[in-house]
Protein backbone atom coordinates (compact mmCIF):
# COMPACT_ATOMS: atom_id res chain seq x y z
CA UNK A 1 0.00 0.00 0.00
CA UNK A 2 1.32 3.16 -1.13
CA UNK A 3 2.17 5.96 1.74
CA UNK A 4 -0.63 8.56 0.69
CA UNK A 5 2.09 11.67 1.53
CA UNK A 6 4.54 9.34 -1.20
CA UNK A 7 1.22 9.55 -3.66
CA UNK A 8 0.74 13.18 -3.46
CA UNK A 9 4.69 13.69 -4.37
CA UNK A 10 4.32 11.67 -6.85
CA UNK A 11 1.53 12.95 -8.86
CA UNK A 12 3.37 16.53 -8.03
CA UNK A 13 6.49 15.45 -10.12
CA UNK A 14 4.45 13.50 -12.85
CA UNK A 15 2.18 16.77 -13.81
CA UNK A 16 5.83 18.76 -13.71
CA UNK A 17 7.17 16.18 -16.58
CA UNK A 18 4.04 16.96 -18.57
CA UNK A 19 4.15 20.20 -18.36
CA UNK A 20 7.85 20.07 -18.91
CA UNK A 21 7.08 18.14 -21.87
CA UNK A 22 4.15 20.40 -23.56
CA UNK A 23 5.55 21.14 -27.32
CA UNK A 24 7.02 25.00 -27.85
CA UNK A 25 3.71 26.08 -29.86
CA UNK A 26 2.42 26.66 -26.43
CA UNK A 27 5.03 28.98 -25.11
CA UNK A 28 5.13 30.94 -29.05
CA UNK A 29 1.01 30.75 -28.65
CA UNK A 30 1.02 32.72 -25.51
CA UNK A 31 4.02 35.13 -26.34
CA UNK A 32 3.57 35.97 -29.76
CA UNK A 33 6.02 38.25 -31.70
CA UNK A 34 5.37 42.14 -32.59
CA UNK A 35 3.55 42.25 -35.69
CA UNK A 36 5.11 43.78 -38.74
CA UNK A 37 4.11 47.32 -39.48
CA UNK A 38 2.27 48.04 -43.40
CA UNK A 39 3.42 51.22 -45.43
CA UNK A 40 0.86 53.65 -44.78
CA UNK A 41 0.02 55.03 -48.40
CA UNK A 42 0.50 58.96 -49.25
CA UNK A 43 -2.70 60.61 -49.37
CA UNK A 44 -3.35 61.64 -53.03
CA UNK A 45 -2.06 64.96 -54.40
CA UNK A 46 -4.02 68.02 -54.01
CA UNK A 47 -4.88 70.20 -57.38
CA UNK A 48 -4.26 73.33 -57.68
CA UNK A 49 -7.15 75.54 -57.78
CA UNK A 50 -7.07 79.37 -59.01
CA UNK A 51 -8.91 81.14 -56.79
CA UNK A 52 -11.46 83.49 -58.18
CA UNK A 53 -11.08 86.53 -59.70
CA UNK A 54 -12.87 89.82 -61.08
CA UNK A 55 -12.68 90.59 -64.62
CA UNK A 56 -13.92 93.57 -65.99
CA UNK A 57 -12.70 94.37 -69.85
CA UNK A 58 -15.69 96.79 -70.41
CA UNK A 59 -13.83 99.81 -72.00
CA UNK A 60 -13.46 103.13 -69.66
CA UNK A 61 -15.91 105.86 -70.01
CA UNK A 62 -15.07 108.86 -72.53
CA UNK A 63 -15.08 110.84 -69.78
CA UNK A 64 -12.55 109.51 -67.66
CA UNK A 65 -9.08 111.33 -67.14
CA UNK A 66 -6.27 109.72 -69.31
CA UNK A 67 -2.93 111.10 -70.82
CA UNK A 68 -2.98 108.16 -73.21
CA UNK A 69 -4.31 110.26 -75.70
CA UNK A 70 -1.78 113.38 -75.48
CA UNK A 71 0.81 110.59 -75.41
CA UNK A 72 -0.23 108.87 -78.20
CA UNK A 73 -0.48 111.88 -80.15
CA UNK A 74 2.95 113.56 -79.57
CA UNK A 75 5.09 110.70 -79.17
CA UNK A 76 4.91 110.06 -83.26
CA UNK A 77 6.80 113.77 -83.24
CA UNK A 78 9.60 113.27 -80.62
CA UNK A 79 12.67 112.05 -81.89
CA UNK A 80 15.93 110.65 -80.33
CA UNK A 81 19.50 112.89 -81.67
CA UNK A 82 22.67 110.79 -81.11
CA UNK A 83 25.70 112.83 -81.34
CA UNK A 84 29.37 112.01 -82.31
CA UNK A 85 32.48 113.79 -82.05
CA UNK A 86 35.75 113.70 -83.74
CA UNK A 87 37.44 114.68 -80.52
CA UNK A 88 37.66 112.22 -77.29
CA UNK A 89 35.43 112.22 -74.91
CA UNK A 90 34.85 111.79 -71.06
CA UNK A 91 35.29 108.18 -69.51
CA UNK A 92 32.08 106.18 -67.74
CA UNK A 93 33.36 107.34 -64.37
CA UNK A 94 33.54 111.04 -65.13
CA UNK A 95 36.52 112.10 -66.23
CA UNK A 96 37.15 114.48 -68.70
CA UNK A 97 35.03 117.56 -69.68
CA UNK A 98 31.60 115.70 -70.60
CA UNK A 99 31.35 113.00 -67.48
CA UNK A 100 29.95 114.30 -64.31
CA UNK A 101 30.20 110.78 -62.09
CA UNK A 102 26.67 111.29 -61.42
CA UNK A 103 24.72 109.40 -63.83
CA UNK A 104 22.61 105.89 -62.78
CA UNK A 105 23.77 104.40 -66.36
CA UNK A 106 27.51 104.43 -65.68
CA UNK A 107 26.66 101.49 -63.46
CA UNK A 108 27.95 98.42 -65.27
CA UNK A 109 24.98 96.56 -64.62
CA UNK A 110 22.08 99.07 -65.74
CA UNK A 111 24.47 99.61 -69.07
CA UNK A 112 24.07 95.85 -69.55
CA UNK A 113 20.21 96.27 -68.48
CA UNK A 114 19.50 98.79 -71.27
CA UNK A 115 22.13 96.90 -73.74
CA UNK A 116 24.15 99.96 -73.90
CA UNK A 117 28.17 98.93 -74.11
CA UNK A 118 30.49 100.16 -71.29
CA UNK A 119 33.16 102.79 -71.59
CA UNK A 120 30.67 105.96 -72.49
CA UNK A 121 30.13 108.65 -70.03
CA UNK A 122 26.77 110.35 -68.66
CA UNK A 123 24.82 109.90 -72.62
CA UNK A 124 26.78 107.39 -73.85
CA UNK A 125 25.77 105.03 -76.82
CA UNK A 126 27.32 103.05 -79.44
CA UNK A 127 29.93 104.99 -81.66
CA UNK A 128 29.00 104.50 -85.37
CA UNK A 129 30.97 102.23 -87.65
CA UNK A 130 34.42 102.92 -88.44
CA UNK A 131 35.33 103.11 -92.03
CA UNK A 132 36.91 100.41 -94.01
CA UNK A 133 39.65 99.28 -96.32
CA UNK A 134 39.23 96.56 -98.67
CA UNK A 135 41.30 94.31 -96.25
CA UNK A 136 38.12 94.71 -93.95
CA UNK A 137 40.84 96.95 -91.58
CA UNK A 138 39.80 100.90 -90.28
CA UNK A 139 40.93 102.79 -92.92
CA UNK A 140 43.75 105.18 -92.58
CA UNK A 141 44.32 108.60 -91.53
CA UNK A 142 40.17 107.66 -90.37
CA UNK A 143 39.75 108.85 -86.72
CA UNK A 144 36.87 106.63 -84.94
CA UNK A 145 33.97 109.32 -84.51
CA UNK A 146 33.03 108.99 -79.98
CA UNK A 147 29.38 109.28 -78.47
CA UNK A 148 29.44 112.51 -77.54
CA UNK A 149 25.23 112.67 -76.15
CA UNK A 150 22.03 111.41 -76.26
CA UNK A 151 19.17 114.19 -76.30
CA UNK A 152 15.56 114.44 -77.78
CA UNK A 153 14.12 117.04 -80.75
CA UNK A 154 10.59 117.87 -81.75
CA UNK A 155 9.67 117.50 -86.09
CA UNK A 156 7.75 120.69 -86.73
CA UNK A 157 7.24 120.04 -90.28
CA UNK A 158 6.23 116.97 -92.47
CA UNK A 159 9.62 117.30 -94.21
CA UNK A 160 12.34 116.86 -91.35
CA UNK A 161 12.74 120.37 -90.04
CA UNK A 162 13.30 119.42 -86.11
CA UNK A 163 13.50 122.03 -82.59
CA UNK A 164 16.48 120.74 -79.76
CA UNK A 165 18.55 122.57 -77.85
CA UNK A 166 21.62 124.38 -78.59
CA UNK A 167 23.21 122.47 -76.24
CA UNK A 168 22.51 118.73 -77.56
CA UNK A 169 23.88 119.51 -80.79
CA UNK A 170 26.69 121.97 -80.04
CA UNK A 171 30.53 120.97 -81.11
CA UNK A 172 28.50 117.56 -83.17
CA UNK A 173 30.79 116.55 -86.12
CA UNK A 174 28.07 113.95 -87.13
CA UNK A 175 24.47 113.84 -85.87
CA UNK A 176 22.14 111.26 -86.17
CA UNK A 177 18.04 110.90 -85.52
CA UNK A 178 15.73 108.27 -84.64
CA UNK A 179 12.31 108.15 -85.11
CA UNK A 180 9.94 107.23 -82.13
CA UNK A 181 11.03 103.37 -81.26
CA UNK A 182 12.19 102.65 -84.55
CA UNK A 183 15.81 101.45 -85.02
CA UNK A 184 16.50 103.48 -88.77
CA UNK A 185 18.60 106.78 -88.11
CA UNK A 186 18.54 109.76 -90.41
CA UNK A 187 21.83 111.42 -90.79
CA UNK A 188 20.87 115.05 -90.04
CA UNK A 189 22.54 118.56 -91.04
CA UNK A 190 22.44 121.56 -89.05
CA UNK A 191 20.26 124.15 -90.38
CA UNK A 192 21.44 127.08 -87.56
CA UNK A 193 22.20 127.59 -83.48
CA UNK A 194 21.19 130.52 -81.74
CA UNK A 195 23.88 130.08 -78.06
CA UNK A 196 21.39 133.44 -76.54
CA UNK A 197 18.25 131.32 -76.05
CA UNK A 198 19.79 127.57 -76.04
CA UNK A 199 17.25 126.61 -79.61
CA UNK A 200 19.09 125.12 -82.72
CA UNK A 201 17.25 123.44 -85.61
CA UNK A 202 18.30 120.73 -87.27
CA UNK A 203 17.03 118.69 -90.76
CA UNK A 204 16.45 115.28 -91.55
CA UNK A 205 15.52 113.66 -95.46
CA UNK A 206 11.93 113.15 -94.38
CA UNK A 207 8.62 112.98 -95.83
CA UNK A 208 5.10 112.73 -94.30
CA UNK A 209 6.39 112.92 -90.84
CA UNK A 210 4.70 113.58 -87.98
CA UNK A 211 4.79 117.36 -87.32
CA UNK A 212 4.04 118.81 -83.70
CA UNK A 213 0.63 121.44 -83.18
CA UNK A 214 2.18 124.69 -81.98
CA UNK A 215 0.24 126.46 -79.21
CA UNK A 216 0.33 129.91 -77.63
CA UNK A 217 2.93 129.81 -74.76
CA UNK A 218 2.06 132.96 -73.73
CA UNK A 219 -1.42 131.96 -72.07
CA UNK A 220 0.74 129.67 -69.94
CA UNK A 221 -0.36 130.04 -66.43
CA UNK A 222 0.96 128.35 -63.66
CA UNK A 223 -0.86 125.53 -62.16
CA UNK A 224 -1.71 124.26 -65.95
CA UNK A 225 -1.47 120.32 -66.83
CA UNK A 226 1.59 120.49 -69.03
CA UNK A 227 3.28 117.09 -70.33
CA UNK A 228 7.13 116.25 -71.07
CA UNK A 229 7.72 114.06 -73.75
CA UNK A 230 11.51 112.84 -74.33
CA UNK A 231 14.30 110.29 -74.31
CA UNK A 232 15.88 110.28 -70.96
CA UNK A 233 18.91 108.17 -70.33
CA UNK A 234 18.03 106.88 -74.55
CA UNK A 235 14.86 105.43 -73.11
CA UNK A 236 12.24 106.28 -75.94
CA UNK A 237 9.05 108.28 -76.28
CA UNK A 238 9.35 108.55 -72.15
CA UNK A 239 6.45 110.51 -71.07
CA UNK A 240 6.14 113.00 -67.70
CA UNK A 241 3.08 115.09 -65.84
CA UNK A 242 3.54 118.13 -63.76
CA UNK A 243 2.18 121.50 -63.68
CA UNK A 244 3.55 124.59 -64.80
CA UNK A 245 4.89 126.27 -61.57
CA UNK A 246 6.02 129.97 -62.84
CA UNK A 247 6.47 131.41 -66.31
CA UNK A 248 9.11 134.14 -67.17
CA UNK A 249 11.75 132.37 -65.15
CA UNK A 250 15.14 134.02 -65.66
CA UNK A 251 18.36 135.69 -63.86
CA UNK A 252 19.77 131.85 -63.04
CA UNK A 253 22.65 132.56 -65.82
CA UNK A 254 21.43 129.78 -68.16
CA UNK A 255 21.59 131.87 -71.35
CA UNK A 256 21.81 135.20 -71.92
CA UNK A 257 17.77 135.04 -73.23
CA UNK A 258 16.01 133.41 -70.76
CA UNK A 259 12.05 133.29 -70.18
CA UNK A 260 12.07 129.84 -68.86
CA UNK A 261 8.68 127.78 -68.22
CA UNK A 262 9.09 126.35 -64.72
CA UNK A 263 7.55 122.72 -64.29
CA UNK A 264 7.83 119.52 -61.94
CA UNK A 265 6.99 117.40 -64.88
CA UNK A 266 10.13 115.25 -64.25
CA UNK A 267 12.95 116.36 -66.99
CA UNK A 268 16.00 114.07 -66.79
CA UNK A 269 19.25 113.69 -69.05
CA UNK A 270 18.60 112.80 -72.28
CA UNK A 271 14.95 114.73 -72.34
CA UNK A 272 16.76 118.12 -73.58
CA UNK A 273 15.18 119.31 -76.85
CA UNK A 274 11.80 117.32 -76.12
CA UNK A 275 8.53 118.65 -76.53
CA UNK A 276 6.84 120.25 -73.55
CA UNK A 277 2.81 120.13 -74.06
CA UNK A 278 -0.15 120.86 -72.59
CA UNK A 279 -3.05 118.75 -72.14
CA UNK A 280 -4.25 118.73 -75.50
CA UNK A 281 -1.03 117.87 -76.82
CA UNK A 282 0.14 121.33 -78.25
CA UNK A 283 3.72 122.25 -78.03
CA UNK A 284 4.26 125.29 -75.49
CA UNK A 285 7.75 124.37 -74.64
CA UNK A 286 11.31 122.89 -75.29
CA UNK A 287 12.49 120.78 -72.48
CA UNK A 288 16.01 122.31 -71.76
CA UNK A 289 17.26 121.87 -68.25
CA UNK A 290 16.95 121.01 -64.70
CA UNK A 291 17.77 122.73 -61.31
CA UNK A 292 19.60 119.85 -59.14
CA UNK A 293 21.98 119.04 -56.86
CA UNK A 294 22.34 115.33 -57.95
CA UNK A 295 22.20 115.18 -61.69
CA UNK A 296 18.57 113.88 -61.16
CA UNK A 297 15.32 115.20 -61.45
CA UNK A 298 14.30 117.30 -58.25
CA UNK A 299 11.30 118.38 -59.61
CA UNK A 300 12.01 122.02 -61.16
CA UNK A 301 12.61 122.02 -64.94
CA UNK A 302 12.68 125.04 -67.36
CA UNK A 303 11.99 124.61 -70.70
CA UNK A 304 12.18 127.33 -73.80
CA UNK A 305 8.46 128.76 -74.39
CA UNK A 306 7.27 127.72 -77.65
CA UNK A 307 6.56 131.10 -79.40
CA UNK A 308 10.32 132.04 -78.44
CA UNK A 309 11.15 128.61 -79.55
CA UNK A 310 9.29 129.40 -82.64
CA UNK A 311 10.50 133.02 -83.33
CA UNK A 312 14.21 131.68 -83.04
CA UNK A 313 13.37 128.62 -85.56
CA UNK A 314 12.06 130.87 -88.42
CA UNK A 315 14.77 133.25 -88.11
CA UNK A 316 17.41 130.77 -88.70
CA UNK A 317 14.98 128.93 -91.11
CA UNK A 318 15.20 131.78 -93.33
CA UNK A 319 18.43 134.02 -92.70
CA UNK A 320 20.58 130.91 -91.11
CA UNK A 321 21.33 133.45 -87.55
CA UNK A 322 19.13 135.52 -85.19
CA UNK A 323 19.36 139.37 -85.05
CA UNK A 324 17.74 140.84 -82.38
CA UNK A 325 17.30 144.52 -81.91
CA UNK A 326 19.37 146.74 -79.94
CA UNK A 327 18.29 149.60 -78.03
CA UNK A 328 21.79 150.67 -76.03
CA UNK A 329 20.98 151.18 -72.69
CA UNK A 330 21.73 149.91 -69.22
CA UNK A 331 19.18 149.33 -66.47
CA UNK A 332 18.41 148.20 -63.05
CA UNK A 333 15.54 147.30 -60.88
CA UNK A 334 13.01 149.57 -59.05
CA UNK A 335 13.60 148.89 -55.50
CA UNK A 336 11.17 150.62 -53.05
CA UNK A 337 13.77 153.53 -52.13
CA UNK A 338 13.87 154.38 -56.17
CA UNK A 339 10.13 153.94 -56.76
CA UNK A 340 9.95 156.86 -54.01
CA UNK A 341 13.02 158.62 -55.27
CA UNK A 342 11.44 159.15 -58.98
CA UNK A 343 8.25 159.73 -57.72
CA UNK A 344 6.64 156.47 -59.34
CA UNK A 345 3.09 154.56 -58.17
CA UNK A 346 4.67 151.37 -58.32
CA UNK A 347 7.63 149.43 -59.13
CA UNK A 348 6.34 148.21 -62.80
CA UNK A 349 9.01 149.40 -65.11
CA UNK A 350 12.62 149.36 -66.13
CA UNK A 351 15.09 152.68 -64.48
CA UNK A 352 17.09 153.57 -67.23
CA UNK A 353 20.64 153.75 -65.03
CA UNK A 354 23.64 154.32 -68.40
CA UNK A 355 22.47 155.31 -71.83
CA UNK A 356 25.47 154.16 -74.45
CA UNK A 357 26.87 156.47 -76.78
CA UNK A 358 25.70 157.05 -80.12
CA UNK A 359 23.46 154.14 -79.44
CA UNK A 360 19.55 154.64 -80.81
CA UNK A 361 18.38 155.06 -77.28
CA UNK A 362 20.56 158.09 -76.99
CA UNK A 363 19.43 159.15 -80.71
CA UNK A 364 16.21 159.05 -79.98
CA UNK A 365 16.61 161.28 -76.94
CA UNK A 366 16.50 158.67 -73.86
CA UNK A 367 18.34 159.88 -70.76
CA UNK A 368 19.45 158.86 -67.69
CA UNK A 369 16.80 158.53 -65.14
CA UNK A 370 14.08 157.08 -67.34
CA UNK A 371 11.97 154.80 -66.27
CA UNK A 372 10.76 152.84 -69.24
CA UNK A 373 7.19 151.15 -68.45
CA UNK A 374 5.41 150.48 -72.00
CA UNK A 375 7.05 149.52 -75.32
CA UNK A 376 4.63 149.65 -78.43
CA UNK A 377 1.68 150.37 -75.34
CA UNK A 378 2.53 146.52 -74.30
CA UNK A 379 3.27 147.41 -70.14
CA UNK A 380 6.49 145.44 -68.84
CA UNK A 381 6.95 144.11 -65.38
CA UNK A 382 10.77 144.70 -65.34
CA UNK A 383 14.09 145.40 -66.91
CA UNK A 384 14.38 141.85 -67.68
CA UNK A 385 10.61 141.50 -69.89
CA UNK A 386 12.32 145.04 -71.38
CA UNK A 387 15.36 142.93 -72.44
CA UNK A 388 12.91 140.18 -73.79
CA UNK A 389 10.76 142.67 -75.96
CA UNK A 390 13.25 144.44 -77.17
CA UNK A 391 15.42 141.07 -78.75
CA UNK A 392 12.39 139.71 -80.29
CA UNK A 393 12.35 143.10 -82.69
CA UNK A 394 13.93 142.97 -85.83
CA UNK A 395 17.08 145.38 -86.43
CA UNK A 396 15.60 148.88 -87.96
CA UNK A 397 11.62 148.52 -86.20
CA UNK A 398 10.24 151.30 -84.58
CA UNK A 399 9.33 150.88 -80.96
CA UNK A 400 7.67 153.22 -78.96
CA UNK A 401 8.86 153.25 -75.52
CA UNK A 402 6.67 155.05 -72.55
CA UNK A 403 8.85 156.75 -70.27
CA UNK A 404 8.46 158.73 -67.19
CA UNK A 405 10.81 161.73 -66.55
CA UNK A 406 10.59 163.70 -63.77
CA UNK A 407 7.52 162.10 -62.80
CA UNK A 408 5.46 162.82 -66.13
CA UNK A 409 4.89 160.12 -68.79
CA UNK A 410 6.12 160.43 -72.04
CA UNK A 411 6.93 159.03 -75.43
CA UNK A 412 9.58 158.28 -77.64
CA UNK A 413 10.34 156.80 -80.64
CA UNK A 414 13.36 154.89 -80.97
CA UNK A 415 14.60 152.80 -84.61
CA UNK A 416 16.37 149.72 -83.07
CA UNK A 417 19.59 149.16 -83.86
CA UNK A 418 21.07 144.99 -84.60
CA UNK A 419 22.75 143.56 -81.34
CA UNK A 420 25.46 141.08 -81.18
CA UNK A 421 24.88 137.55 -80.95
CA UNK A 422 26.47 138.09 -77.05
CA UNK A 423 25.45 140.00 -74.18
CA UNK A 424 22.19 140.71 -75.71
CA UNK A 425 21.01 143.87 -73.71
CA UNK A 426 23.94 145.48 -71.15
CA UNK A 427 21.97 145.27 -67.48
CA UNK A 428 23.51 146.72 -64.13
CA UNK A 429 22.42 144.60 -60.75
CA UNK A 430 23.48 146.95 -57.52
CA UNK A 431 25.71 145.67 -56.13
CA UNK A 432 23.55 146.16 -52.82
CA UNK A 433 19.92 146.98 -52.54
CA UNK A 434 20.02 148.41 -49.16
CA UNK A 435 20.41 152.35 -49.00
CA UNK A 436 23.89 153.73 -48.82
CA UNK A 437 25.15 156.98 -47.10
CA UNK A 438 28.55 158.98 -48.54
CA UNK A 439 29.96 159.08 -44.73
CA UNK A 440 33.51 157.68 -45.17
CA UNK A 441 34.32 158.77 -49.16
CA UNK A 442 36.88 160.82 -50.35
CA UNK A 443 36.75 162.02 -53.90
CA UNK A 444 39.29 163.64 -56.85
CA UNK A 445 38.55 165.45 -59.72
CA UNK A 446 39.06 162.95 -62.77
CA UNK A 447 42.63 164.12 -64.14
CA UNK A 448 44.67 162.17 -66.71
CA UNK A 449 47.03 160.85 -63.78
CA UNK A 450 43.70 159.83 -61.99
CA UNK A 451 42.22 158.29 -64.63
CA UNK A 452 45.56 156.42 -65.95
CA UNK A 453 45.91 155.18 -62.15
CA UNK A 454 42.15 153.86 -62.08
CA UNK A 455 41.75 153.00 -64.88
CA UNK A 456 38.52 155.56 -66.29
CA UNK A 457 37.39 155.91 -69.78
CA UNK A 458 37.52 159.85 -71.29
CA UNK A 459 34.25 159.16 -71.63
CA UNK A 460 33.18 159.32 -68.23
CA UNK A 461 31.96 162.35 -66.29
CA UNK A 462 32.35 162.27 -62.34
CA UNK A 463 34.76 162.84 -59.58
CA UNK A 464 36.41 159.21 -58.92
CA UNK A 465 36.10 158.01 -55.18
CA UNK A 466 39.75 158.19 -54.08
CA UNK A 467 39.36 156.58 -50.69
CA UNK A 468 36.80 154.89 -48.96
CA UNK A 469 36.66 153.80 -45.33
CA UNK A 470 35.89 149.96 -44.95
CA UNK A 471 33.29 150.16 -42.01
CA UNK A 472 31.25 152.77 -43.69
CA UNK A 473 27.87 151.97 -44.86
CA UNK A 474 29.03 152.86 -48.52
CA UNK A 475 31.75 150.35 -48.36
CA UNK A 476 29.13 148.16 -46.78
CA UNK A 477 26.77 148.84 -49.94
CA UNK A 478 29.32 147.96 -52.56
CA UNK A 479 31.11 151.41 -53.09
CA UNK A 480 34.76 150.79 -53.82
CA UNK A 481 37.89 152.85 -54.55
CA UNK A 482 37.70 153.85 -58.13
CA UNK A 483 34.40 154.20 -58.53
CA UNK A 484 33.21 157.44 -60.09
CA UNK A 485 30.07 159.60 -58.66
CA UNK A 486 28.42 160.83 -61.93
CA UNK A 487 24.99 162.61 -60.17
CA UNK A 488 23.90 163.89 -56.41
CA UNK A 489 20.32 164.35 -56.58
CA UNK A 490 20.00 164.14 -60.29
CA UNK A 491 22.52 166.92 -61.10
CA UNK A 492 25.42 165.88 -62.97
CA UNK A 493 28.85 166.26 -60.58
CA UNK A 494 32.16 167.54 -62.78
CA UNK A 495 34.45 168.28 -60.23
CA UNK A 496 35.25 167.38 -56.50
CA UNK A 497 34.23 170.98 -55.09
CA UNK A 498 30.61 170.76 -56.50
CA UNK A 499 30.81 167.47 -55.24
CA UNK A 500 31.70 168.38 -51.85
CA UNK A 501 28.89 171.80 -51.97
CA UNK A 502 26.55 169.33 -53.04
CA UNK A 503 26.95 166.85 -49.93
CA UNK A 504 26.51 169.98 -48.10
CA UNK A 505 23.70 171.29 -49.01
CA UNK A 506 21.87 168.05 -48.95
CA UNK A 507 23.05 167.37 -45.54
CA UNK A 508 19.68 168.27 -44.28
CA UNK A 509 17.79 165.47 -46.65
CA UNK A 510 17.61 162.32 -45.19
CA UNK A 511 18.13 160.30 -48.37
CA UNK A 512 19.88 161.22 -51.67
CA UNK A 513 19.90 159.97 -55.00
CA UNK A 514 23.43 159.64 -56.69
CA UNK A 515 24.42 157.58 -60.02
CA UNK A 516 27.51 155.86 -59.86
CA UNK A 517 29.81 154.30 -62.24
CA UNK A 518 31.48 151.14 -61.89
CA UNK A 519 33.12 148.31 -63.84
CA UNK A 520 31.95 149.79 -67.54
CA UNK A 521 28.50 150.41 -66.27
CA UNK A 522 26.85 152.81 -64.03
CA UNK A 523 23.74 152.25 -61.08
CA UNK A 524 21.77 154.54 -58.85
CA UNK A 525 22.02 153.96 -55.03
CA UNK A 526 20.20 155.41 -52.37
CA UNK A 527 22.78 157.68 -50.03
CA UNK A 528 21.07 157.63 -46.50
Amino acid sequence: MINPVKQILLGSIALALSLSSAPLAYSQTATPPAATKEPVPAPPPVKPVLPPLKYDDTPLPANTPSYAPVVEKVSPSVVTISTFSDAPRANARGNGPRGNGQNPLEDPMFRRFFGIPDGGGDDAQPAPPTPKNKRGGAAANTPRRQPLGLGSGVIVSPDGFILTNNHVVKDADEIRVTLGTSSHEYKARVVGTDESSDIAVIKIDGKELSAVTFSDSDKLRPGDIVIAVGNPFGLTQSATMGVVSAVGRGGMGIVDCENFIQTDASINMGNSGGALVDFQGRLVGINTAIFSKSGGNQGIGFAVPSNLARSVMESLILTGKVTRGFLGISMQPLTDDLVAAFNLKNDQGALVNEVLPKSPAEKAGVKNGDVVVAVNKKPIKGHRELQLMIAAMAPHAKADLSIIRDGKEQTVTVELGEKAAKNLVAQSEPANDEPDVLDGVTVGDLDAETRKELNIPETVKGVAITQIDPDSPSASAGLQRGDVILEVAREPVTSSKQAVELSEKLKSKKQVLVRVYSKGTSRYVMMA
